[in-house]
């Protein structure tokens, strides 16, 4: 074999992944097909990630959590759902400590560009991770002996085992012949930093408008990421518009909650696309991060799973490993599916349903979305159960 495992990937799922074998005596290749410039400096992409307390250990362990800078880590206190004009909101306070006694926050939000840069210094130091970057996949291929990579410059690698990390729309997914699930939600999402004059308290919003979604992500006590999401057939409506026309217009949304609001940065837009493969696994190959699971952003728990896809991997092939194992064998690949699956299936459905839920704007349905966040906010079980899913 060339390797023993070849990533097809270099985001950060993809680097969280490689960064999981330090130390260890396997060799692993990462195949990026953006340049090399792209992984040492990434560029501001507009996404805030909103990380549990599981992922901070998790990249506390990998060593990415301390190469970010303490300043840009930012603090989310608590979170709050309001539907349509309605000023009642469900609210999730900050989490109580196992032995009693509030912590300061549900989670983290750290900006993508952070943690993909972290992630890549942590892999440039290791001995036994190649990158190859500036070079495309053209093929692959898997056999019971082994996996095979062509790449686009002709060159072919073989390896014990092929993992996917080439985002929601893999190729790697689709050439392994793994289906999907693809929920296209005929939405557009579109995000900015606003600087406001009232404090946003730390305190992220969902606010579910007729037509439109707007989420706060609060970064400083005065600097928020607002993310909204609108019908791709009125994207062009905010798009036309220019980053002070668009604060001005969150800021009309928000009837003034935030004061005075004012452009502070670039305006960035996505597609907005779920994935769920059916099974995370194909014979000496499987999926990480959005090649397995590509979430609505309504939870944040996209890059949060795509942590634990790697952890949860990663652990099974180091056991493997040790115990002088095949890392390719159905049975580990089996259970790691089983593992990611249990998590990662119903909260996947279970928000696209509530998604689906709380954008319908028939009258109705409407009064039916008030009610339900009422009936929600009192009970104290489906709230606990619902925050034990904020905070990993």
């Amino acid at each position: 074999m060339d390797t023993d495992i070849i990533v097809v990937g270099g985001g950060p799922a993809g680097l969280a992944f490689a960064r999981q074998f330090k130390n260890s005596r396997l060799h692993v290749t990462v195949i990026e097909k953006a340049p090399l410039e792209s992984l040492q400096n990434p560029a501001y992409d507009g996404r805030e990630i909103a990380l549990t307390h599981l992922s901070r250990e998790i990249m506390q362990k990998l060593g990415m959590w301390q190469r970010i800078p303490e300043n840009e880590i930012y603090r989310l206190r608590d979170a709050k759902v309001y539907n349509g004009t309605s000023d009642y909101t469900l609210h999730f306070p900050e989490p109580k400590k196992a032995r009693g006694g509030a912590t300061d926050r549900l989670g983290n939000l750290i900006s993508n560009h952070n943690i993909r840069r972290a992630a890549y210094e942590e892999v440039a130091q290791m001995n036994n991770v190649d990158l190859r970057c500036g070079v495309g996949v053209k093929k692959v291929e898997t056999s019971t002996n082994q996996a095979i990579v062509e790449l686009e410059n002709g060159d072919k690698l073989t390896a014990k085992l092929l993992v996917a990390a080439d985002s929601r729309f893999s190729q790697t997914r689709r050439q392994l012949g793994i289906a999907a699930d693809m929920h296209d939600f005929g939405r557009t999402v579109i995000v900015f930093r606003t600087k406001h004059t009232i404090s946003n308290q730390h305190t992220a919003n969902e606010c579910f408008f007729y037509g439109r979604t707007l989420a706060l992500l609060p970064l400083e006590e005065h600097l928020t990421n607002c993310v909204i999401t609108i019908k791709n057939t009125h994207a062009h409506e905010l798009l036309d518009m220019t980053p002070e026309q668009l604060a001005q217009e969150a800021q009309k949304m928000l009837k003034g909650k935030l004061g005075n609001m004012e452009s502070a940065g670039t305006v960035h837009s996505y597609p907005l696309v779920g994935v769920h493969a059916q099974k995370f696994y194909s014979t000496r190959s499987a999926l990480i991060g959005d090649a397995a699971v590509g979430m609505h952003p309504v939870t944040a728990h996209g890059y949060n799973l795509g942590l634990e896809s790697t952890d949860i991997l990663a652990k099974l092939i180091l056991q493997a490993e040790q115990k002088g194992r095949d890392i390719g064998e159905v049975g580990l690949l089996e259970m790691y599916n089983v593992k990611h699956q249990l998590h990662t299936r119903p909260l996947y459905h279970g928000t696209n349903a509530m998604v689906t839920f709380f954008t319908t704007d028939h009258a109705p349905v409407k009064l039916l979305r008030d009610a339900t966040l009422r009936v929600s906010n009192n009970l104290p079980p489906l709230k606990k159960l619902i925050s034990k899913q904020l905070t990993g």
